[in-house]
């Protein structure tokens, strides 16, 4: 389903090549993902902190990181693999019977995903008690990293691509391209806009009308509601 993603943090400095390196990197990204959770805004990181929860030396941190907007992209692309593991094997197991379901599952799933990991949510969008309005000024992921896997152009536009026209079998139109492209817009201002939302209730409301927005722009012509 085209579901994998091969994209690196822009600005690590080195893959880890032995366990040693791996157990490292990873006790970094846990460290830092600790933070956000209880609380930590991305602005109010520092590598000092992380390093510390990690319980390691800054100078241990820096042979794989060059500074924290680096560590800040590594985690969240291990959050949108995982999202796109999950998002697949769910729809492996209930595959929606039309394309406007498909949308559907994949709105519910990524909203699913970012309530279940409140670090991924910050980095996303922002937390919802900093006060924004609309998270998108809250984004601490770097923009390089999100036009890759979740712009209009991106990881997860490709994927919707995919789907849609391999397993419903829609003749895309010429423009297609381009409305999914404004579509990925529109929806991350939209799920920025239900992050910001003070209650559930109101977060799923938004949402719902993110399906029938999206839903209505991207399949004229077909019954939603």
């Amino acid at each position: 389903m085209g579901m994998s993603t091969t994209a690196h943090p822009p600005g690590q400095r080195r893959g880890p090549v032995q366990e040693r390196s791996q157990e490292t990197v990873g006790r970094v990204l846990a460290g830092a993902g600790r933070l956000l959770a209880r609380g930590v805004s991305p602005q109010g990181l520092t590598t000092s902190q992380i390093a510390a929860e990690a319980g390691l030396s800054v100078g241990a941190l820096y042979r794989f990181f060059p500074d924290k907007q680096a560590i800040v992209d590594a985690i969240a692309l291990r959050h949108l693999e995982a999202f796109q593991e999950t998002l697949a094997a769910a729809l492996m197991a209930d595959l929606p019977d039309s394309a406007a379901g498909f949308l559907d599952a994949v709105i519910d799933g990524f909203a699913a995903y970012l309530e279940a990991h409140t670090d991924f949510r910050t980095l996303a969008y922002g937390a919802p008690a900093d006060g924004t309005r609309g998270g998108g000024n809250a984004r601490a992921i770097s923009g390089a990293l999100f036009d890759a896997q979740l712009g209009g152009a991106g990881e997860m536009a490709g994927m919707v691509r995919e789907v849609l026209s391999g397993l419903f079998g829609l003749d895309l139109a010429e423009d297609f391209d381009f409305r999914l492209r404004i579509a990925a817009e529109i929806g991350d201002r939209l799920f920025a806009h239900a992050v910001a939302q003070p209650d559930a209730v109101q977060r799923v409301r938004v949402l719902a009308q993110a399906k029938d927005v999206l839903g209505r722009y991207l399949f004229p012509g077909c019954v939603f509601g």
